[in-house]
């Protein structure tokens, strides 16, 4: 009898004491790839999506909202330390706005929200091994933030990597981490289920879950969309916005070939159909990550597919040292939360202003957040200012001098310039700020041969 290909992760996992679940979960994903799955979705199997419902114009639904908050969850997936931006702790912990990290902004958020409705809100963060004792630390300072009986946060699991060549876990005694990575937020399912915290929610009545990533401050629990949902009964809802020339690398939303909805990334196209996935005019709609999610309708698909949500497979092939990339290279299997829109029968999507998608992925979206476009309200939304005349606004950083946030902050050390009036702002090579500039409409700034440091005060025009 041929001996089983899975076993040496099952004992690796159960070594590093992973739940029964996560293993299984895992278990599932391997079996498929390595039956030649790669988790590709061709444009043969899905069709476009045609015109949603939009969130700024639903009538009669904000009461609704009223009456479930009491019965609502806030969850921010809170597992990236932001190494692309040069940080070893949770990128949540990054200052966000006015001298407050993102973290804080989302705990005022959620207070906010208790003092003006009288509900219990609580606040769940979905932290990963690195993540965790930094984040609750933070949340300690918040001593009317936990709600009795749910815990402030749960663990995503984390699972071997693979080599390339042997489906084998992978090996590397100088640094053992990289032997394992997140199994990408669609992990999310399962680890509320393991971590027990599924069940005490559940146990304290509450019903609907919404779900985003902690550096996306733009997305704040909304009256209108919850009641939207509660009043529904839809067991699951995705927030979409319209794609752009931007967002045509991004995953989108398509129907199956059942007529339900489905998410398909880029790392899910073939080859020779990038054309196609990258038609905004025929895929109109990418997820935002923000999520809606009935929890008794997740219990029950939970115990249906006994704990292994059938989520589509993401292979991905990395260097097994990200800060090395001609070290051996690996595959790492991980699925989007996302994704399990296909699994629920009745599923919706709801088509959201850009407003809601503020994100933070480079040094250059940090700026622009620190900047005078975007103020943080007294309700604790970051919002665009209103003195703010022109479109969104594009801030591109040469990544050799800026990629990480210690020489963002030393290169303008008197803080961002001015973008108020700003629509593009590009910095081409070393180039450093002496003080506060202020800038206005499209502006480019070269370095040329050597460094150049711009002057303070100074007014940067083209």
């Amino acid at each position: 009898m041929a001996s089983d290909p899975f076993a040496r992760f099952a004992e690796k996992m159960r070594g590093a004491g992973l739940p029964g679940l996560a293993i299984e979960t895992f278990r599932h994903a391997f079996t498929r790839f390595a039956a030649g799955e790669q988790g590709t979705i061709s444009c043969r199997d899905i069709s476009p999506v045609d015109d949603l419902p939009r969130s700024t114009e639903l009538h009669d639904v904000r009461d609704a909202g009223r009456v479930a908050l009491d019965r609502t969850v806030v969850v921010k997936l809170n597992g990236g330390l932001g190494t692309t931006m040069g940080m070893t702790q949770a990128k949540s912990l990054l200052p966000a706005k006015d001298g407050h990290s993102f973290l804080d902004v989302i705990v005022g958020q959620v207070l906010h929200l208790r003092r003006e409705h009288g509900c219990r809100l609580p606040l769940v963060l979905m932290n990963s091994f690195r993540t965790r004792d930094a984040s609750l630390a933070a949340l300690a300072r918040y001593p009317t933030l936990p709600v009795l009986g749910i815990p402030l946060d749960f663990l995503q699991h984390k699972v071997p990597r693979i080599t390339r060549d042997g489906l084998a876990p992978v090996s590397w005694p100088r640094e053992p981490e990289h032997e394992w990575c997140p199994p990408g937020h669609g992990d999310i399912y399962a680890a509320l289920e393991t971590s027990g915290t599924l069940a005490a929610l559940l146990d304290g009545g509450f019903e609907h879950a919404f779900v985003s990533n902690a550096d996306n401050l733009g997305a704040v629990l909304d009256l209108d969309i919850l009641g939207w949902f509660a009043s529904s009964g839809a067991p699951f809802a995705m927030e979409v916005a319209e794609r752009t020339e931007a967002d045509k690398k991004g995953g989108h939303l398509a129907r199956g070939r059942d007529g339900g909805l489905l998410l398909r990334e880029s790392a899910q196209c073939p080859e020779d159909e990038r054309a196609d996935f990258q038609d905004i005019a025929v895929h109109r709609y990418f997820n935002t990550n923000n999520l809606w999610v009935n929890l008794r309708a997740l219990r029950s698909a939970l115990d249906a597919y006994r704990g292994v949500l059938p989520l589509p497979l993401i292979a991905n092939e990395k260097p097994v040292d990200p800060d090395d990339p001609r070290s051996p290279r690996v595959v790492q299997l991980e699925s989007a939360m996302g994704a399990a829109i296909a699994i629920f029968p009745g599923a919706r999507a709801l088509c959201v202003p850009r407003a809601r998608l503020v994100p933070v992925k480079t040094t250059s979206d940090l700026l622009a957040l620190w900047s005078d476009a975007y103020l943080l309200a007294p309700d604790w939304h970051v919002v665009v200012s209103p003195r703010r005349t022109l479109g969104p606004l594009y801030v591109d950083l040469d990544q050799t001098f800026f990629r990480q946030v210690p020489e963002l902050e030393a290169r303008f050390p008197a803080g961002a310039p001015s973008l108020v009036d700003c629509a593009r702002f590009v910095v081409e090579g070393d180039v450093r700020f002496a003080g506060r500039a202020v800038a206005r409409g499209n502006v480019t700034l070269r370095a040329g041969d050597g460094a150049r440091v711009v002057p303070d005060g100074a007014v940067l025009e083209g």
